[in-house]
């Protein structure tokens, strides 16, 4: 299962379906007991998850926090992946992609019109109501979390910076290499991405085409950036130390968090993240460069309930131009 620290999510490796959607199941601790959110739909008479199509130029994180916040007016912010369910449709294959979303002190509101009626009910007795039985298959995942003290976690985000302008083009200093134009609407991307996760701080590299890349989420956010000089090409190379040390302390604080740098720099990033998870889940990091494409995220998945255990891993691509 995607929750567990044994496995690794990556969108890009898996067959490509006909129809794609993704959704969330939303939980809750109610009296110290773990409560899920189902939704009954009228066009099909059924009690699932909120969930829905992808639309053009979207991802699927992107569309499982869009199709929450328009089915039941929770804006959330994406926790560990779950099992994705497939099956056929007259199209062809469909897959879904599920998250869990932690929903403490939000009110439901639905839409009326896919959405008509919910309930926060106990999983077990979710997987009674629940008329579709694939949609037990995230159920069960999240409940293995639960189980295993792996549901609550916050995420830990590496941001390879966008697309550059040549290093063969640019005779000025490298560190005030900017974006190119494509890299302008990959970081445009990258802020909408990140929006799947809401980190509520972002450190950076301070390097023109790493501050450019997360500029949009800052400003959409209206959130500060902290730059660390040691995540720039040069000084990771000169004093590793160092750097490895500033992606350590991103465990510290224990709160969403997003890391902006560079290629080069990748690899001791993962070095550091490797420490902090199992062997079966670090054969999942990247290990072959360019590691990240530019405007690619990596999402390292923390416990709370284990400070400083990483239990699930995601990779995405905000944008192909």
């Amino acid at each position: 299962m995607a929750s567990t620290d044994e496995a690794v999510t990556d969108t890009a490796q898996e067959a490509a379906p006909a129809v794609v959607a993704a959704g969330a199941i939303c939980w809750r601790k109610e009296q110290g007991k773990l409560e899920v959110l189902l939704i009954h739909r009228p066009s099909y008479t059924d009690w699932s998850w909120p969930k829905g199509k992808i639309d053009p130029g979207e991802t699927t994180p992107e569309c499982a926090a869009r199709e929450v916040l328009e089915e039941v007016g929770l804006r959330i912010s994406l926790g560990i992946p779950l099992a994705s369910t497939r099956y056929a449709v007259a199209s062809g294959q469909k897959v879904v992609y599920y998250w869990a979303a932690r929903t403490e002190r939000m009110v439901v509101r639905p839409d009326g019109k896919e959405v008509d009626k919910y309930l926060w009910v106990a999983p077990a007795r979710a997987l009674e109501l629940l008329t579709n039985p694939t949609d037990r298959e995230p159920l069960e995942s999240l409940i293995a979390a639960y189980k295993a003290d792996q549901l609550e976690t916050w995420p830990l985000i590496v941001v390879r910076h966008a697309k550059a302008k040549p290093r063969s083009s640019w005779t000025r200093a490298e560190g005030e290499r900017p974006l190119a134009a494509t890299g302008r609407r990959q970081a445009a991307a990258v802020s909408r991405l990140l929006e799947a996760w809401g980190p509520s701080w972002v450190v950076s590299s301070p390097w023109e085409r790493c501050v450019q890349t997360v500029a949009p989420y800052l400003k959409h956010k209206d959130i500060k950036l902290k730059l660390a000089d040691s995540m720039t090409e040069r000084n990771a190379t000169r004093k590793p130390d160092k750097a490895r040390s500033t992606v350590e302390k991103l465990f510290d604080k224990r709160r969403p968090v997003a890391l902006c740098t560079h290629r080069p720099v990748l690899p001791l990033v993962f070095g550091v993240l490797q420490r902090h998870m199992p062997d079966t889940l670090a054969v999942g990091l990247p290990a072959d460069d360019p590691y990240l494409a530019p405007g690619e995220v990596l999402i390292s998945h923390v416990s709370t309930r284990a400070p400083g255990r990483i239990v699930a891993l995601e990779q995405f691509r905000a944008y192909d131009d």
